[in-house]
Parts: structure tokens; sequence; C-alpha cells
């Protein structure tokens, strides 16, 4: 890590509110979960079992936390990596030792940030950027709360624990679907951190399947992503939706199509251009932020129900085609 980070380049976007990379649907899943009427008693019921403090001893204990004298690069990278976004107290940063790529934003009421050692190994400077603005992204939006909530819930459910019962299983449902949307808002902020698009969606095969540069392309993983969001037939569309039911984060090749889709609508130029919501202006409607949740989820359904169709429509063709042969023979 001794390229310097390319920071005449990077635009600082001063003042940038979260909702200026906050995909619609994030929000809209999170006001969804809300709505569950034992939604807060559960979530009562397991901060006052853990709190804020167990939760930090717990990675302070078995990480460690990065400084000027600690990972002095990686904390120098770090405070870049705050600047496009206009962090100016950055949270604390610890580094867990462990082989998987992987990093996430915890915390109640002090975020902070973990990333494994593998990442620091794996990803080069670039990437590194991105993972760091992510998880940048999920703190300034305030998702750290039910993201930890989410481990702690998984975690006791593997334990058997009498909390989760039936109406925290539900709770637990409604939060990994949130936090598959939360994690597309956490990606928009990566790109901002890094501001080179290709490199960006050049993470997501990094981390889909790890790779030298001379032996993977972006454009054939770009063109997998499509096939796999818009192909298959209609029991290939089921599986696609049974398969994310019990995942924290959305398959990479979904993540890296949904960046692209943001970009090419234009909007990440736009905020680089300064057009976005400052942290000092009056917050949206709450109808306007609800408008668009719903039109992002309308949009979604919609897409969805045409592929169904068209995946349905193909195998019904297929099996006719193949009966058809049969009679034939």
């Amino acid at each position: 890590m001794t390229d310097p980070l390319d920071a005449p380049s990077r635009r600082i976007l001063r003042d940038i509110d979260p909702s200026a990379w906050e995909h619609p649907a994030d929000r809209a899943a999170l006001q969804a979960a809300r709505r569950i009427p034992v939604f807060d008693q559960v979530l009562r019921t397991i901060f006052g079992i853990f709190g804020e403090k167990p939760i930090r001893l717990a990675f302070q204990a078995n990480a460690v936390r990065v400084g000027p004298r600690q990972f002095p690069e990686v904390w120098a990278h770090y405070l870049e990596v705050c600047q496009p976004l206009d962090v100016s107290d950055p949270p604390e940063l610890f580094i867990s030792q462990t082989p998987l790529v992987n990093a996430g934003a915890y915390g109640m009421d002090r975020p902070f940030i973990v990333m494994n050692s593998g990442t620091i190994r794996l990803l080069d400077r670039d990437e590194m950027t991105y993972i760091l603005g992510h998880e940048l992204g999920h703190v300034l939006s305030g998702h750290v709360l039910y993201r930890t909530m989410i481990v702690l819930l998984m975690q006791l459910a593997q334990m058997g624990f009498p909390v989760v019962g039936l109406a925290a299983r539900v709770v637990l449902v409604a939060l990994l679907e949130w936090q598959r949307k939360s994690e597309l808002s956490a990606d928009r902020a990566g790109l901002l951190a890094l501001q080179k698009p290709e490199k960006t969606l050049n993470t997501f095969m990094r981390l889909a399947g790890g790779g030298r540069d001379d032996e993977t392309n972006l454009n054939e993983f770009l063109i997998q992503a499509d096939q796999y969001r818009d192909g298959g037939d209609a029991a290939d569309m089921v599986f696609k939706v049974l398969n994310l039911l019990g995942a924290t984060h959305p398959f990479h090749v979904l993540r890296a199509a949904e960046l692209r889709d943001w970009i090419e609508a234009g909007d990440y130029d736009r905020v680089l251009r300064g057009e976005y919501r400052h942290r000092t202006d009056d917050a949206a409607p709450y109808k306007d932020d609800l408008a668009a949740a719903a039109k992002a989820y309308r949009e979604d359904a919609q897409t969805f129900a045409k592929q169904f169709s068209d995946a349905l429509r193909q195998t019904r063709d297929r099996f006719a085609d193949g009966f058809r042969r049969t009679t034939d023979a």
C-alpha cells in the first residue's frame, strides 16, 4: 500500500447528506420492518441484554485498533478516504485476524468499523478505498444499529436463546430484507469515496472470485450479472428469491449490476457536480421519500413479474416443443 491516493482527481463532497446515495428501497424496507408490531419490543429486549459496552469490548478484545502506531499506512489511507465524504470525525477502525475478505460497521451509540485482515491482503489500494467508503456509508446513513441487531439476532437464533421466538424471527427476516437493500446504498457511498466507476465495479468481481487483473475481465463479469438478473426459467426465478432469504448481502453480480444502473442513470455524475442534498438543508418531506421508495419497489415488482412471465412462457414453450418431438417420434 505505497501508491499515493489520487486525491487531486477526487472531489470533496462538502456537507453531503447521506440521502444523496441512499437507495429508496433501503428506506422503504426499513419503514416496512418498523411497521411490524413487535419490532421495537424485540429490539429493545436485545439492546437491554447487550447494550453498547459488551459489543465494543468483544471487538477490542479480539482485534487491533488502527491508529498512527498500529497499521499506520491503513490509518493514513482511512483518513484520506474520509475526505470525499466530508467525514471530520472518523469512526474507530479495527482489524480482525481472519483470511475471509470482509468488513463491517457495528455499534449502537458509537459506531465503529471492523475490517478482516484478509481484506487488506487481497485488495489493492483503490479496492480498499471502496471498502472503507462503503462502511463509512453505513455509518453515515445510520445503518449500524440495525446491522448490529441483525448480528445479535442471528447469533442468538443459532444458540437457541429464549428471546428468539417466532416474533424475533419475523423481525430478523424483515431486517435481513432491509440489510440487503442497505448494501446498495453503501455501495454508492463506496463509489463516491473512490470516484472510479470501473475500478469500483471491478471490486465486486474480486470479492466474488478473487483473481488477478490478468486473469479476469470486467465486461464478462457484467455480462454474467445481466444473465443472472434477466435469465432462467420459472423455477430459476423462484430459486433466486429463496437463495436470498437468509442472506445478509445481495449477490456480488447483482450489486455490480445495480451500481452500474445508478451510474448509467446519471445520478453519480449529478452528485459529483454538487447536485445533492446538504446536511444543513431541510429534510425532504416524508411523503417524498415514501413515494420514491414505493416507486423503487413497484419497479422491482414489475420487473420480477415480467421476468417471471417470460420465464414461464419459455418453460411452457420448451415443454410443448419437447412433447411434440416425443409424439412425432
